[in-house]
């Protein structure tokens, strides 16, 4: 395909996402389903084009002055992906291919766009306007900043699993993708955000994924797993395991002594949980499934540690999944509050007397963290709040004691972690 196609393609994706509410995932799928004619790299630069534009969708249409897909699309070539205004023309004005060639407007918006510094933060920051005075208690006059740094291309993190591999090893066998290590993790390693019009580093084709000698995962959720501390020979519960990300790097720590528990609400969820385990050579967990009649009855108060992976917006997560943020609505995060309470509500009661709690989100909202957690604590006596000794996260301590993780401050997707501390039972 030449650069008119690819550009009328992303145009025509962004506009079924846009009229249909349909997920970005599913749109791209339907448009390569029927252009069986694309190859690899037009399917790159297609998907690529148009994730872009959701990251920056309210940015991209206030510097052309014109709230349409095309214009948005235009933006994205020219602003974020820096071609030259020729280029830009020269791929909308390709006969037959091309969306059309660009208008005098278009063109004097390419030549002077609207400044930014003008905009609203929601503008400015990419997000939608409802969300402004939630961002501002947490961010202030730093939330268009905040919401521009989870407007960018997200790194490939991995996690050194080392039940099987160390970190030097990972290096060499992926060093055809150029990868890094980290100053956080000593068993993370990364491999910077692909450049415009291509693809994410394919790790997982690696013969080494295969063997088990890494896992895929945000940097902010491998410290947000780290927090647990010394759980070498715990007892350890996973309550919203998931499909096991977290749990694999709670059995890495455990180092397959002691006993880890993985457990999620929804059955589905834990399919993944067990083939990965399994991948990753851990010999110490059982999976405690929805299905069976009380899963989870002997373990009650019996727990070092309980992990709370708890549902939210995923507002953290809107480098990787941009369309989200433009799907979130009130009634949504209503819902996910009342999740996150019942879920720690639930939880809480299979921590043992002097065992802690450790709360996690990716999400960046107070409704969802701190307010949970003062509501959790007013609602349940004998618990305090106990900040991580992690030294990775200590320059990202709220002053509460919790974790807040951004891709600003931490070059992480946003997480939110809190410690909780379950008091002694009383002597006599």
């Amino acid at each position: 395909m030449r650069d008119g196609g690819r550009l009328s393609a992303a145009i025509e994706v962004l506009s079924d996402i846009e009229t249909r509410h349909k997920p970005a995932r599913l749109a791209l799928k339907a448009w390569g389903d029927g252009a069986r004619y694309a190859g690899a790299k037009d399917r790159a630069f297609v998907s690529g084009l148009v994730l872009d534009v959701l990251r920056r969708k309210r940015s991209l249409a206030w510097m052309m002055g014109e709230e349409t897909e095309r214009a948005r699309a235009l933006a994205a070539l020219r602003f974020v992906w820096d071609w030259p205004a020729e280029r830009v023309a020269d791929a909308a004005g390709d006969e037959p291919h091309g969306p059309g060639a660009l208008t005098e407007a278009e063109l004097a918006a390419f030549a002077s766009p609207r400044s930014l510094a003008d905009a609203p933060a929601d503008v400015a920051g990419d997000y939608p306007d409802w969300l402004d005075a939630a961002l501002t208690r947490i961010f202030g006059e730093d939330r268009a900043a905040e919401g521009q740094a989870l407007a960018t291309r997200a790194p490939v993190d991995m996690r050194a699993n080392t039940l099987k591999a160390d970190t030097g090893r990972v290096i060499h066998a992926l060093a055809t993708f150029n990868p890094e290590t980290s100053e956080l993790l000593p068993d993370a390693v990364r491999i910077p955000a692909p450049a415009a019009s291509e693809r994410a580093a394919p790790v997982e084709s690696s013969p080494v994924f295969e063997k088990g000698w890494f896992e895929v995962q945000d940097l902010g959720s491998q410290l947000a797993a780290a927090c647990a501390g010394d759980i070498k020979g715990k007892q350890v519960l996973d309550f919203c395991a998931g499909g096991g990300g977290k749990t694999l790097a709670l059995a890495a720590a455990m180092e397959n002594k002691g006993q880890l528990y993985a457990y999620d609400s929804e059955a589905r969820r834990l399919s993944d949980t067990v083939k990965r385990s399994q991948r990753a050579g851990v010999r110490n967990l059982q999976i405690r499934s929805p299905l069976e009649a009380d899963p989870l009855r002997e373990l009650d108060a019996r727990m070092d540690l309980v992990f709370v992976d708890a549902p939210c917006t995923g507002s953290g997560t809107w480098r990787r999944h941009p369309d989200t943020k433009w799907r979130l609505s009130p009634e949504q995060l209503e819902r996910r509050i009342a999740e996150q309470d019942g879920v720690l509500a639930e939880a809480q009661a299979f921590v043992k007397p002097g065992g802690r709690l450790v709360y996690v989100t990716c999400s960046l909202l107070a409704e969802e963290n701190e307010d949970r957690i003062a509501a959790f604590l007013a609602a349940h006596d004998g618990w305090s709040i106990r900040p991580p000794t992690l030294e990775a996260v200590q320059p990202y301590l709220t002053p509460a004691g919790f974790v807040r993780l951004t891709p600003r401050t931490a070059a992480t997707d946003g997480f939110f972690v809190a410690v909780l501390a379950r008091a002694e039972t009383p002597a006599g």
